[in-house]
């Protein structure tokens, strides 16, 4: 838009306008004029003098003073006016009109024609259904004051003007400047009058779509066969009712008679040969060039229509059982999409549909575990039913053998699809394993040539699924073992239930459980109860982090006193003698003796931290699945810490086959719900996956009430100067890089980017690799906050974790405090496991009050309930894995208020981290975040907006 025409539009947007027909229909012009009386800005166009009809002026009606533009000048001024806050409602009304007349042209809708006065003209058209309401409400909403005429003229009509402005703003478009000399010709090119002799009587017959536009529609009928006397013929041409069907008449063949339905009165409906005998009043004889056309436009979406246009009336034509069989197929769907409705004959029914059969027929099996976890299959079929009714085999071979698109079933006719006919033929599928067959069961559907298919499982099947699908079904009998000497909470009791029912059934599961909730004493009890019964019981393999071996010791010790426990750890590991009770070993021990854990008979085998195993493809996760075991359970409080491929490694571990191959997994799954966040296909997944994943939260109502509150506080801090000078300078010399790097070395130096930065935030001697004589007083601003929250928790007694990311930094703060005479001791990936348990008792018994941990080795497992503080130095990508750390204090046998301290440089890469953890806390069980992987894909401004150094200098 032009800078005059926008001060064009300021100037004449408040006034009135009303339109002048002219003939041609691009010579029409819009007239300004002020309803007020106010002076008019004569120097934008014509002058002259209109009487416009306008109830809101004194005299309802007179001659007024206008300023007149052609209405190629007005569109554009009309269009910027009609939002304004003071645009009259006239010329709203005509910027909506100009509005639509541009996406009418934009859609192609012109046809051209000759004006009353012999002129070219172009018109709107042909209209669809919905062009034609729209343009009715433009009519039944015109203001007053929206039409003018000449002082001499005769009287206008609203419903005519709203038509004839459509026109004019569609005959001026085709014409541009270079029109006529590109097309070679004047007429329907050039903006100057043509007159066209001997085109009126053609012309007007095709453009007349705006006034007598029709839409056809096809209805089917059955011609009866050479038994029939007579034919009873009910119709409706809008609900479709055609045909009475009696069981004792035949059929020869279906008839497409094509209806006419009128544009401008809806309820206006015929056959095509009543519109041709020019029988129906409201239909005229452009009527019939419009039906034709309409044919000839609905024949590219479906071919055989086009050999109406063969015939001297296109008015029927008759199908051959191939043309039904395509409309039923995908004919009537692409007629549809064209506009063109399908009805069939009421008397035939259309509900015959095909669903998957899982196990119809079968027996449940008397051996559940040997079923799931062998090579067992169950049938797998195509199912047809008439409404809800299946049908028997009986009538599913009646189908298979019909040569017609419509059958006799069950006292009535049925149409019948050739794809539906031919799953009647081939109904017989390749047979589904038994745990592929559950999961079908469990989502309601399956995947069969790339299309997800509704399945019905069989009796025995669906009540399996009944059974799983709520995790906190409370109808088995197990109760806590008596060997077990301790009380199990509600929620503990209901874990063990469902633990029994999985395991019982040979189909494992992840108690997902929050750290600290229990799930070592359910796992216990889970032993105690499967030892009971011969079928299930023997030694249970329990494979945890190094850090974590005492601590099962001494829970089993402790809950089931005599009950053998022993550790396959160390030089002189051995398995002689273990009949029964629990073997404690490490993820690196099984990774090593894969093979010889795998020749022993395990009753259970149990992964603790089962995260450990998130990658399939590592030596740890494909040792684990070496060796057998009557039943297994995985025990994690992060099932997905960065992507759900983790939560693959684990389901399938526990229950193979489930989630199927993994790249399947990825496509059909994960792809979709994290990359697309498909709604519908998370909630299939979930219905899936909940019954193998038992998951509950410290926060979910009745769990932990016992618990006290816990107190979260991002502690923001400013850097020294030499940590704001350092961090400028990093950034300044690794962006240069990375913006000159190749895609491979760009990763590479994003990471270590990341990396250098926040360990600058932590301590400018970390980043330098100093020596151990360096100074660490007075140089970062998270060591002095810590010196002052150490005072004030050691002042009150209290006891404190603090977790750090680096090793090397956690050997500062140990020097650090050693410095200033604070009790401090530290726990890292190589620290023995002996010496580990040695320092978490004295934790506990309160010999040293500060505690510093490596999140990666610490962060989980262990059972710190004497801490009331957390400090969590540097900032980890997840916050999940962060509230792991948390819970070694936060955890059932914690009883006073817990404080979290997280330390944020401020301005920094610590601070925008930090708000976008903050965001992803709102996740239900666990965040879905690629970390440091995910920030390497920044382009390189977002990269530098999210690394400035910001406010701190």
């Amino acid at each position: 838009m032009t800078q005059g025409t926008i001060e064009a539009a300021n100037r004449l947007g408040h006034l009135a306008v009303a339109f002048q027909p002219a003939d041609p229909p691009r010579e029409s012009r819009m007239a300004f004029w002020s309803p007020d009386g106010a002076e008019l800005p004569l120097d934008l166009g014509e002058t002259g003098e209109l009487e416009v009809f306008d109830a809101t002026v004194p005299s309802g009606q007179g001659v007024q003073r206008v300023v007149l533009l052609p209405v190629s000048a007005a569109v554009p001024i009309l269009g910027r006016a009609r939002t304004a806050g003071d645009a009259h409602a006239t010329t709203a009304f005509w910027g909506t009109a100009a509005l639509t007349a541009l996406q009418l042209v934009a859609r192609g809708r012109l046809l051209p024609g000759v004006s009353p006065e012999g002129y070219d003209a172009w018109r709107v058209g042909p209209l669809e259904a919905t062009d034609v309401e729209r343009i009715q409400h433009l009519a039944q909403v015109l203001p007053t004051g929206a039409l003018a005429r000449r002082t001499d003229g005769p009287p206008v009509d609203g419903d005519a003007m709203v038509r004839a402005f459509l026109d004019a703003v569609a005959d001026g478009m085709p014409r541009s400047p270079a029109a006529a000399a590109a097309h070679g010709t004047l007429p329907f090119a050039a903006k100057a009058p043509q007159r066209v002799p001997g085109l009126p009587s053609w012309s007007n017959e095709v453009s007349a779509g705006l006034d007598s536009g029709v839409r056809i529609s096809l209805r089917l009928d059955l011609d009866r066969g050479p038994s029939t006397t007579q034919t009873t013929r009910l119709h409706n041409v809008e609900t479709g009712l055609d045909a009475d069907l009696d069981s004792d008449v035949g059929f020869s063949e279906f008839v497409a008679v094509v209806q006419v339905h009128s544009l401008s009165d809806p309820t206006l409906v015929r056959d095509a040969r009543e519109v041709w005998a020019g029988e129906v009043p409201g239909f005229g004889t452009r009527a019939r060039i419009d039906t034709t056309l309409a044919i000839r436009r609905t024949a590219r979406s479906w071919a055989p229509l086009g050999r109406l246009l063969d015939a001297a009336v296109p008015a029927e034509m008759s199908l051959t059982d191939d043309e039904v069989g395509d409309l039923l197929r995908s004919g009537a769907a692409r007629l549809a999409a064209a506009g063109v409705d399908v009805h069939w004959p009421k008397g035939l029914q259309r509900k015959l549909t095909a669903h998957a059969a899982i196990g119809a027929g079968e027996a449940a099996p008397s051996d559940m575990p040997s079923f799931f976890g062998g090579d067992s299959t169950l049938t797998f079929s195509w199912q047809l039913a008439l409404g809800d009714d299946p049908l028997t085999e009986a009538e599913m071979d009646a189908l298979a053998e019909a040569t017609r698109p419509i059958v006799r079933l069950r006292d009535q006719w049925v149409l019948i699809d050739p794809e539906l006919a031919s799953k009647a033929r081939d109904r017989m599928l390749k047979p589904v394993t038994a745990i592929d067959a559950l999961g079908a069961a469990l989502t309601g559907a399956t995947e069969i040539d790339g299309r997800q298919v509704k399945v019905s499982p069989s009796a025995w099947l669906d009540e399996l699924r009944a059974r799983i699908a709520d995790p906190d079904r409370a109808d088995d009998p197990p109760e806590a073992p008596e060997a077990l000497q301790a009380t199990l909470r509600d929620y503990q009791l209901r874990g063990l239930r469902w633990l029994v029912r999985m395991t019982s059934l040979g189909l494992g599961g992840c108690l997902a459980d929050d750290m600290g909730l229990g799930k070592t004493i359910t796992l216990i009890a889970l032993h105690l109860h499967r030892r009971l019964d011969p079928r299930t019981s023997g030694p249970t393999l329990v494979v945890c982090p190094a850090s974590l071996l005492g601590n099962w010791e001494r829970e089993v010790n402790r809950f089931a006193p005599g009950v053998p426990v022993r550790r396959f750890h160390g030089t002189g590991r051995t398995l002689e003698g273990a009949g029964d009770g629990f073997v404690l070993t490490t993820y690196g021990t099984m990774r090593r003796d894969a093979a010889r854990l795998g020749r022993h008979e395990w009753g259970l085998l149990v992964a603790d931290e089962a995260q450990h195993v998130k990658n399939p493809s590592s030596g740890t996760a494909k040792a684990l699945r070496e060796v057998p075991a009557k039943a297994r359970v995985a025990l994690t409080g992060t099932p997905v810490e960065n992507n759900l491929s983790e939560l693959w490694a684990i389901l399938d571990w526990t229950t193979p086959g489930l989630l199927g191959r993994l790249s399947h997994f990825r496509s059909r799954w994960a792809a979709p719900i994290e990359a697309d966040k498909d709604a519908d296909t998370a909630e299939r997944f979930a219905s899936l996956v909940r019954p193998f994943l038992l998951r509950r939260k410290k926060t979910d109502p009745g769990i932990a009430p016992e618990l006290p509150p816990k107190t979260e506080t991002d502690q923001s801090v400013s850097l020294t100067r030499e940590q704001a000078v350092l961090y400028e300078a990093t950034v300044r010399e690794l962006m240069d890089e990375v913006k000159a790097g190749d895609k491979m070395v760009r990763r590479g130096l994003i990471v270590k980017l990341l990396t250098g930065l926040k360990q600058i935030c932590n301590h400018p001697a970390q980043y330098l690799k100093e020596p151990d004589t360096a100074k660490l007083s007075g140089r970062s601003g998270k060591l002095e906050l810590l010196d002052e929250l150490l005072a004030t928790i050691l002042a009150e007694d209290g006891s404190v974790l603090i977790f750090t990311q680096y090793v090397a930094m956690a050997r500062l703060l140990e020097r650090h405090l050693a410095g200033r005479g604070v009790p401090s001791q530290l726990l890292h990936g190589g620290t023995p496991v002996r010496q580990r348990d040695e320092m978490v008792e004295r934790f506990q018994a309160g010999e040293v009050p500060v505690f510093l941990l490596s999140l990666k080795a610490a962060g989980t497992g262990l059972n710190l309930t004497r801490a009331d503080h957390v400090v969590h130095f540097d900032r980890w990508w997840n916050p999940a894995v962060e509230d792991q750390a948390t819970d070694r204090a936060y955890r059932i046998g914690q009883t006073r208020p817990v404080q979290v301290h997280r330390l944020i440089a401020e301005g920094t890469i610590e601070d925008r981290i930090a708000a976008m953890l903050t965001a992803k806390r709102d996740l239900a069980d666990a965040v879905l975040t690629s970390g440091e992987a995910a920030l390497t894909e920044l382009s390189d401004d977002e990269l530098a907006d999210l690394v400035e150094l910001r406010g701190a200098r």
